[in-house]
């Protein structure tokens, strides 16, 4: 009997290692640790390698705003749109890095004080990162993707890099989407906010909150919108001298069409693709707001075949 568990153990040891072993085979790709050194902590993210010993060129993923890790997730939404988009440019032989921002996920230990952080924070990892892809010699071209408000960030922090790749990206400035978003709430909260926006604007703090606003105006996260205000993306995205693609889903339900155009009217040498039935995070939705709503915590759906086409013969060609 025991003579039987062990062959069927080791049988299944065997089969484990033969799947393993192909499914590696089929990915054609690795994926390692990678860190990035800073004055306050260490940044950490995955490098996604194909398979091969040539040069190739790799893409630097900056995740949209809030508490979203490396692989396009937080503890709201988990649909790895991120780590999904990775695979697939692996597929056609582009390297590929993401990380957790600053304070999020492996990453935690490289938080500022919430009083301290300025937007500049993440541009300027974003240079870093630059910087040490740049230095690597198994890398021809560095690429940055920049997602929802990772699009700002990254088209500030590009510089001379490659090339600079917009997936929906806003289009007008924080001030004026918050506000935006503010008139969905009552009147009350609305005349509320509008002074304190205001205020922000010009760079000036706000002591006195309403307790009801304190999750969006508290005084020790006001540095950082004050330093978020100051950017137009329309202003940036016109300084930006490298090739831009600009990639906008229709089906966005967080970024619209317009932003897209926006930036393309204020940028005419770049790119603009308008996706059909994609989302914020890639995905293919061809139903109403609650089935958008609902892909984004569905790891099942593959990101659009188009978005990936399209980036890559962006890099490629």
């Amino acid at each position: 009997m025991k003579k039987n568990i062990l062959i069927l153990g080791i049988l299944y040891l065997n089969a484990c290692f033969s799947f393993a072993t192909r499914h590696q085979l089929l990915l054609s790709y690795k994926e390692e640790a990678i860190t990035l050194k800073t004055a306050t902590g260490d940044i950490r993210g995955t490098l996604t390698l194909p398979a091969g010993s040539e040069k190739l060129p790799v893409v630097l993923i900056i995740a949209g705003s809030g508490p979203t890790d490396r692989n396009g997730n937080s503890m709201f939404t988990q649909n790895d749109c991120l780590k999904q988009l990775a695979a697939k440019l692996a597929e056609k032989k582009i390297a590929s890095v993401r990380y957790d921002k600053r304070g999020i996920g492996e990453s935690k230990n490289a938080a500022v004080k919430e009083e301290d952080l300025r937007i500049e924070h993440y541009m300027d990892d974003v240079r870093s990162w630059i910087k040490l892809l740049g230095e690597n010699s198994q890398f021809s071209e560095v690429i940055i993707i920049g997602h929802s408000e990772g699009s700002l960030i990254g088209m500030a922090a590009s510089g001379n890099t490659g090339k600079f790749i917009s997936i929906a990206g806003a289009g007008l400035p924080a001030d004026e989407i918050l506000k935006e978003q503010l008139k969905k709430q009552s009147q009350s909260i609305l005349d509320m906010s509008i002074p304190i926006i205001d205020s922000l604007k010009k760079g000036v703090s706000v002591k006195s909150i309403n307790p009801m606003l304190n999750s969006l105006f508290r005084p020790s996260v006001q540095p950082y919108l004050i330093s978020w205000f100051k950017y137009n993306p329309q202003e940036v995205i016109r300084k930006v001298k490298i090739p831009v693609l600009i990639i906008q889903g229709a089906k966005d339900i967080q970024v619209s069409t317009e932003d897209a155009n926006l930036l393309h009217k204020a940028n005419p040498k770049s790119k603009l693709v308008i996706i059909e039935n994609m989302n914020h995070i890639f995905k293919d939705v061809a139903g109403d707001e609650q089935e958008n709503i609902a892909a984004y915590n569905n790891k099942s759906l593959p990101v659009n075949s188009k978005l990936v086409k399209e980036i890559c013969s962006f890099i490629l060609d």
